[in-house]
């Protein structure tokens, strides 16, 4: 990836370095953190965005007791997972991250169009529909059976299910798919209607899932939080899920945006300190590693003024 591809605080560069020795340094990284977590509790709240009601909301439901139900034993976690990130010293292992997850993913949206007067629905809704157009442009056969990788508590999964629902008379399956039970718990507890066919608890590299059974894999701004390596194991894995013809598509942070290249000083260096594998991301070319497997690259597209969509297919032959 060239350098103009990628934010100069990304990589090897002497701010990314500096940024990234400020980050370990473990005084300066624990009030990082807690200000990377006040600019979007501060956005929520601001935009009418009940946070610590929320919160304080599923704390109540009793829904910590799903937990064993949904934790699938034979699950190992990979290193890189048990690291923190986005503030939280287990990462998405825990039940905090999971009872903030919706009033975060709304913050984000908001923060996308941070200058346009967007109610925090209507930034949502834009968010989603972007991914969702461009899927519709570039896939023009029928999609019946999706599986969500990374689905965290299922906002992705049912906005992505009701897409296709809509344009289809015949049951559309989705699978949501998360390493996380805690995500899987709030994301059960949302689906209220039963819209989704099945929330499973597996490492996205090793599902466990039959071979062939997909028309369509998504990974929804998942692919910042993993380190290279893993992008690719899971690449491998959804090219064996995925049907002759599949698609897989992905939505994240683009390297290539103005928006992310220019970022303020203090904001990318409050992103890198709950962003570990964010080096290795910018850095990273996902294109390159999408064909390096057996894909058939298709398009990578700019959705919205931070986020771009890859889409490849699967070979017919």
């Amino acid at each position: 990836m060239s350098l103009q591809s990628k934010p100069a605080w990304a990589g090897d560069d002497l701010l990314s370095r500096c940024v990234n020795v400020l980050i370990q340094t473990k005084p300066i990284y624990a009030v990082m953190k807690q200000q990377a977590r006040q600019v979007l509790i501060k956005t929520a709240e601001r935009n009418g965005i009940s946070w610590r009601q929320h919160f304080e909301n599923l704390a109540a439901s009793g829904i910590q007791h799903q937990l064993s139900q949904l934790t699938n034993p034979q699950v190992t976690y990979p290193e890189y997972y048990q690291v923190p990130f986005h503030a939280y010293d287990r990462g998405n292992l825990c039940w905090e991250a999971a009872f903030e997850a919706e009033p975060a993913t709304y913050a984000m949206a908001l923060r996308v169009w941070k200058d346009e007067p967007l109610t925090w629905e209507a930034a949502q809704a834009r968010l989603r529909g972007s991914f969702h157009q461009t899927l519709a442009q570039y896939i023009t056969q029928p999609v019946q059976d999706i599986l969500d990788i990374g689905c965290s508590i299922g906002i992705s999964t049912l906005a992505l299910h009701r897409f296709y629902q809509q344009q289809q008379t015949v049951p559309i399956r989705t699978i949501g798919l998360d390493l996380s039970p805690y995500m899987l718990a709030v994301a059960q507890q949302r689906d209220v209607n039963q819209e989704i066919s099945q929330w499973i608890h597996a490492q996205a590299e090793q599902t466990g899932l039959p071979d062939v059974s997909f028309d369509l894999i998504t990974l929804q701004f998942v692919t910042h939080e993993l380190p290279g390596q893993a992008t690719t194991e899971i690449f491998r894995e959804a090219l064996r899920l995925l049907r002759p013809g599949g698609h897989l598509a992905i939505v994240d942070n683009n390297p290539k945006s103005p928006v992310i290249q220019n970022l303020p000083p203090v904001l990318f260096t409050l992103m890198k300190s709950t962003e570990p594998w964010s080096d290795d991301y910018y850095t990273f070319d996902m294109e390159a590693a999408m064909q390096s497997v057996g894909f058939d690259y298709i398009t990578t597209v700019a959705s919205d003024p931070r986020h771009r969509t890859i889409l490849s297919r699967k070979p017919c032959h």
